[in-house]
């Protein structure tokens, strides 16, 4: 292309017998030859410009929870970019781009929490096969964990420079699955079961220590989460036969503390008959005493009141009393107290061979 555009317009422009171009075409040369031709240099310029700067594109943009990291010729600059628009040199730089928010790793051997492929991010997530390992005993046990986690922003820069685009398997993975051999090596298959919040607490924490010992700190763990612990077939049924008979003597014992609470209850309920049975007897007895204690005091008090006067005086109205029921019975039967002169009397009514005159000489003539 001409190097002055000037030039250009004018070996094409049409000509006539008035010297301009035909339709008008004669304007545009002039308007592109304004100031000497500065316009047209300025527009080509600018054109070029958009050109490079789309072509090449020389910037980038950071987004919240991200951080940029810019490489000069290879070298790692220290401090990270943080959200925003970022420029930079082409060929000679570049910026690249690290995810600092949480993300997490899931070991789990289930089909259905499938993560695309299994082995890329999505959304954050990966998920790798469960991760076998050996007990006390040697036999192969299945651990299934989930472990969130996030880069340190801070020290992105120098994460990625010496780790590489790899550093989560380098970091995360490496040391999860050193760590739950460590901590599952201790124990035989029998006893993880009944061991698993001790494990789990256990792997947390010495994952969590491990992390923490790299120099700088590159990555901040959120949590670890135990899921399952998958044993071997041969084990599980032993397990669970265990299991099993646990339960049934543990019933047996429920029942057998059943039995003693209601004999306890039983032993209660005669025990509080017996002693309300004893109350009983004790007031009746404590009744009879008293009553008896009271007669024996009337008694006393009878016996100091009777005296000779008073029992002559008695003797004579029951003397009365009998001589007014001989008028009515003539046919009475009379036999003198032992000791006395004062009657009893038998009414006989099959005794009539007495004649009533012979019975009122009798007790006219004791």
């Amino acid at each position: 292309m001409p190097a002055d555009m000037n030039d250009y317009f004018k070996k094409k422009k049409p000509t006539n017998n008035d010297g301009n171009g035909g339709n008008g075409g004669g304007n545009m040369p002039q308007m592109l030859n304004f100031n000497g031709g500065g316009l047209g240099k300025l527009a080509l310029s600018g054109i070029i410009i958009v050109f490079v700067i789309f072509a090449l594109k020389p910037f980038a943009i950071v987004n919240s929870g991200e951080i940029g990291i810019k490489v000069t010729t290879g070298k790692f600059q220290q401090v990270p970019l943080n959200p925003g628009l970022h420029l930079f040199v082409p060929i000679f730089q570049r910026i690249h781009i690290v995810n600092t928010r949480i993300r997490m790793i899931t070991y789990t051997n289930d089909a259905s929490t499938s993560l695309g492929d299994g082995t890329k991010y999505e959304g954050g997530l990966k998920q790798n096969d469960a991760i076998s390992v050996l007990d006390k005993r040697g036999l192969t046990v299945d651990i299934e964990l989930a472990v969130q986690y996030r880069l340190k922003a801070e020290s992105a820069p120098a994460t990625i420079e010496k780790w590489g685009e790899s550093w989560e398997e380098k970091i995360i993975n490496s040391k999860v699955r050193e760590v739950v051999r460590d901590v599952i090596g201790q124990y035989t298959a029998e006893m993880l079961p009944e061991m698993r919040n001790e494990i789990a607490t256990a792997i947390q924490t010495k994952i969590k220590t491990a992390i923490q010992s790299i120099e700088n700190t590159p990555v901040l763990l959120s949590s670890v989460e135990l899921r399952n612990i998958e044993l071997p077939p041969k084990i599980k049924e032993q397990i669970e036969k265990v299991q099993i008979a646990k339960q049934e003597v543990t019933v047996a014992e429920q029942q057998k503390e059943k039995a003693k609470q209601d004999a306890q209850r039983k032993a209660e309920i005669a025990k509080g008959e017996a002693e309300r049975n004893r109350i009983e007897a004790q007031g009746e007895a404590d009744k009879i005493r008293i009553e008896a204690e009271e007669q024996a005091k009337a008694n006393i008090l009878i016996a100091k009141s009777l005296t000779p006067e008073l029992l002559q005086l008695k003797q004579i109205d029951t003397q009365m009393k009998f001589n007014e029921a001989l008028k009515v019975n003539t046919n009475a039967q009379i036999f003198l107290t032992p000791g006395g002169s004062v009657p009893n009397i038998w009414v006989d009514s099959k005794t009539n061979g007495r004649s009533s005159e012979q019975t009122r000489t009798t007790v006219e003539n004791p």
